[in-house]
């Protein structure tokens, strides 16, 4: 079990797909607001002077020394909903990003937002 005092710890390990194929560098984890588990991670992809931060679940994701390996293939996440590398996540775009991976999504009981960043 992912452990969410060792997730600040993760930064900067490369995030690598099931078959060990790097897909970016770990920039940071959303934990769920419900559990305070890590639920998403945001990883940094893209050449030097274009950067971008794509989403990926941690769920089932295995921690190694030096790297997170997610469950997920390579292009599915290269491919996921991203964001600047200045940016957060809007609360808006939270359902569509669970949507892409096939995850079921579902607000707090007073519309409140499923991710929060650490």
């Amino acid at each position: 079990m992912i452990q969410p005092a060792d997730i600040r710890e993760w930064r900067t390990y490369d995030v690598v797909d099931q078959d060990g194929h790097k897909i970016g560098t770990l920039e940071s984890v959303y934990v769920s607001t419900r559990t305070d588990e890590p639920a998403m991670a945001t990883v940094l992809i893209g050449l030097l002077t274009r950067h971008r931060l794509v989403f990926v679940p941690l769920d089932g994701a295995i921690v190694g020394p030096g790297y997170v390996k997610v469950g997920y293939e390579k292009t599915l996440v290269k491919q996921s909903p991203s964001i600047g590398t200045d940016d957060v996540l809007p609360a808006e775009d939270e359902e569509p990003l669970f949507q892409y991976y096939g995850l079921p999504y579902k607000t707090g009981a007073n519309g409140e937002r499923q991710l929060a960043r650490r």
